[in-house]
């Protein structure tokens, strides 16, 4: 329970919405909030047993608690987002990348300059953006820059000092790409019917721009000016094919977000794709480092504040992957079929994407983060009390009940350690019994391990279902370890996974990390197996050939190989080498079965 001073703070709490904020004894904010019912969302930190260790520990260290009362639920999310990112408390979601983002700038000058810039001046230009990255922004100027002309000095192009002639033309009006507004060849107003356009193509609408090209090539071509329609076509050319490439459903779709997300235990990625007529303008993912096991519902809430209030997004329509609260002014939908359900499909793979271009960075840059996401997935998928560091996988390996062997290999942090592999040869069974040949090796394994007091692992897998699961089960009974070793088997025809006393297998992901080591586990073991049980093959095949020799047995033909190192050279082998090696007798036999 909260001390004394906690339970008048939290008696005194209203009903309604707003934000709550966790102070320590120093007075540092640990954690920003929001809520429906303050009253009743702050009261549950102290009244609810928590999982999460790191919740545990914030209510811990709460000393005061400060609120701020605002009229509805939308108010309390956008206040909680300036909030965190004012403070950035301990307990709270990091939301990463804070760059500064390219913008394109329409200068509010009498015959404007559109060009790229990270820094927005209040001076009354336009502003369109922010793009999330400068190859994006320069490749729309380049579109733009190739159907209208535009100057791109940065002279005060004032009517006085056009018409004293203070200006001359460059070289860029000589090149075709400038029309000379400096010295007055073009007017003001034909330049901003041009900006106009631009404005239009910026926002994905190219609509205007192709109507009046299309109009022009066909007026120009009328009057038998060929040269200059071609032109018109050129432009039109180069708009319609830059509008194919970024055209991706149906264009009546337009001023739209779309957002998806997808998490593990530690992070969550939030994708963002900006529409426009049926064309994508922006994309954005957002990695969100989780503190207080969050829900992906509450994280997306969050995300898509941060967004569009950092890509100022005037859209009036969301796509979700499941619905959230958000501002009332905004329309959701959850799509369920057609082209609005590929756009949000679209928009969970560049998150999948992202994301795993983020653990393969990972891996390279910080390889211990790497294992200790794995191992924390693996710990929640598998339902196991402790992250699995050290695993082991046996496996048995006969042909018609031939040669029986078994093989354990053992994974460290998720990687083969192959020093502690093992290769068992079956000794008290008879045939081939899968079930019992398991059950005598996991008893071998671990009662070894306690005898030389050696680390037991975190988890076993078997390869096989639920019989080999039980046999093995048994062993661990008679050793005492039953509850202190987690142990599942895996069935290879779907991937089934099984607890002990559970007749309900676990299936997951087939694209899940955790389902990707237990593969790795088994076929590891599996190879590891059949090695061993080929080489105990071929042996037993080489001893036989020498032991059908009259006189020759197992121990003169393990010393024959031992000496001529294949039953080839024993064969080519002279009568002189073969008596130094077994003496007269034998090697007269031997010498005499090969010749």
């Amino acid at each position: 329970m909260p001390q004394d001073s906690l339970k008048i703070q939290l008696s005194t709490l209203p009903d309604g919405p707003g934000v709550y904020q966790f102070y320590n004894k120093h007075d540092t904010i640990l954690y920003v909030g929001k809520a429906k019912n303050l009253k009743k969302r702050v009261t549950s930190y102290f009244n609810k047993k928590h999982e999460y260790g790191k919740t545990r520990i914030l209510v811990k260290h709460i000393s005061s608690i400060r609120h701020i009362v605002v009229p509805t639920e939308t108010d309390a999310l956008l206040l909680e987002n300036n909030l965190i990112k004012k403070y950035r408390p301990k307990y709270n979601v990091l939301l990463k990348d804070d760059k500064s983002y390219p913008w394109i700038c329409i200068k509010k000058e009498r015959f404007p300059r559109i060009f790229p810039t990270r820094k927005l001046i209040k001076d009354g230009s336009e502003y369109f953006g922010p793009y999330t990255s400068m190859h994006t922004v320069r490749t729309l100027l380049d579109l733009i820059k190739g159907v209208y002309p535009l100057r791109t000095c940065n002279y005060d192009l004032s009517e006085k000092k056009i018409a004293e002639g203070k200006y001359k033309v460059c070289l860029e009006y000589h090149l075709g790409n400038c029309k000379g507004p400096c010295e007055g060849l073009q007017s003001e107003e034909e330049y901003h019917l041009q900006v106009d356009d631009i404005r239009e193509i910026i926002k994905g609408n190219f609509k205007s721009s192709l109507t009046y090209f299309k109009k022009r090539m066909r007026s120009l071509a009328e009057k038998k000016l060929f040269e200059e329609a071609q032109q018109m076509k050129e432009k039109i050319e180069v708009l319609e094919n830059y509008q194919v490439k970024s055209t991706i459903v149906n264009p009546k779709i337009n001023n739209v977000d779309v957002f998806s997300i997808i998490s593990d235990e530690a992070y969550a990625y939030v994708n963002f794709l900006q529409l426009s007529h049926g064309a994508v303008i922006r994309s954005h993912t957002l990695e969100m480092k989780k503190k207080l096991d969050e829900g992906d519902k509450d994280l997306l809430q969050m995300a898509i504040v941060e967004i569009r209030q950092r890509f100022n997004s005037q859209s009036k329509e969301l796509y979700l992957p499941f619905a959230v609260t958000v501002d009332p002014n905004l329309k959701v939908r959850v799509p369920k079929a057609g082209d609005k359900k590929r756009i949000l499909e679209l928009s969970e793979r560049n998150a999948k994407f992202f994301r795993q271009d983020r653990f393969n960075q990972i891996k390279i840059i910080d390889p211990d983060r790497h294992t200790n996401r794995i191992m924390a997935q693996m710990k929640k998928d598998l339902r196991l009390s402790d992250e699995p560091r050290h695993i082991e996988c046996f496996d048995n390996s006969n042909i018609q009940g031939s040669n029986p062997v078994a093989a354990c290999v053992v994974f460290i942090n998720g990687k083969p350690a192959k020093k502690e592999y093992r290769k068992f040869n079956i000794k008290t069974v008879t045939g081939p019994d899968d079930f019992a040949s398991m059950e005598e090796v996991v008893f071998r394994r671990y009662r070894r391990l306690l005898d030389e007091k050696q680390p037991l692992p975190e988890l076993i897998v078997i390869d096989g279902g639920k019989g080999q699961l039980s046999s093995s089960v048994k062993s661990l009974d008679k050793l005492g370890l039953r509850g202190k070793i987690a142990i599942i088997g895996i069935a290879k025809r779907l991937e089934e996974i099984y607890f002990p006393e559970d007749s309900i297998p676990l299936y997951l992901d087939k694209k899940s990390e955790s389902l990707k080591i237990i593969q790795q586990l088994r076929n590891e073991a599996h190879r590891f197996g059949i090695t061993f049980h080929r080489q105990k093959r071929s042996k037993a095949a080489i001893n036989s050939e020498l032991e059908q020799i009259e006189g020759i047995g197992e121990k003169t033909a393990q010393e024959l190989l031992k000496s001529f190192k294949s039953v080839k050279r024993i064969k080519e082998a002279s009568l002189e080498d073969l008596v130094k090696s077994v003496g007269k007798v034998k090697a007269k036999k031997i010498y005499k079965t090969f010749h």
